[in-house]
């Protein structure tokens, strides 16, 4: 289903349909302009989906899980995460090329393959997948965190179409693109398994070596 959702706002987006209109509209209602004195505190909030600073903390928290658990399972699995991220939603960026509404060029055009990169959107699909993944390795705390990644996956998608760095589609593929990387990540958990197994038991190798 996810997928499907995917696919519609990209066939969307290619074919020039209502939601290129409705993107439109949105832009050059600029909200930015219509509601400035929460901009500050948005320009601060939107940094919780930029992919360098998120990662980093997440990475830190991940570690920290691992040395409580004795398992290099959480910094495996957000690192397989990222990785994924990485690579599904770079290639449709760079496949459409889209320019984000400061950059456009042609009022009611989708924007498409001008060397741009903001389909679908990095902070969305970043959102989801960081806070997501430190919800899928929360433990007993999951349901929690579940909501935190909602509450933050949604705020940071709203908050880049209010600053006016991407269209609407844009955060709608980039949370769609997000949720794909957290459905695939059960996939690769026998993978994980086995490189934590291999590279623990190296390690104690290593350790009664010495």
């Amino acid at each position: 289903m996810t997928a499907a959702c995917y696919a519609a706002v990209l066939t969307a987006v290619l074919t020039g349909s209502q939601l290129v209109r409705f993107d439109w509209q949105v832009a050059l209602f600029k909200p930015y302009a219509q509601w400035p004195r929460v901009r500050p505190v948005l320009d601060a909030f939107v940094i919780t989906g930029q992919r360098g600073p998120t990662a980093l903390a997440a990475l830190a928290w991940a570690v920290w899980r691992g040395g409580r658990t004795r398992s290099l399972r959480p910094p495996l699995v957000l690192g397989v995460a990222l990785l994924l991220l990485n690579v599904s939603v770079g290639a449709v960026k760079i496949l459409t090329g889209r320019l984000g509404p400061y950059d456009a060029r042609t009022p009611g055009s989708a924007e498409l393959f001008h060397g741009g990169m903001v389909f679908p959107s990095g902070h969305a699909a970043n959102a989801v997948v960081v806070w997501g993944t430190l919800a899928y390795l929360a433990g007993h705390h999951r349901r929690t965190g579940a909501l935190v990644a909602c509450v933050m996956a949604v705020g940071v998608g709203l908050t880049t179409i209010y600053l006016g760095t991407h269209w609407v589609s844009d955060v709608l593929g980039g949370w769609a693109a997000g949720v794909l990387v957290l459905l695939a990540l059960p996939l690769f958990e026998p993978l994980i398994a086995t490189v934590s197994a291999y590279v623990s038991a190296r390690a104690a190798g290593y350790s009664m070596g010495r």
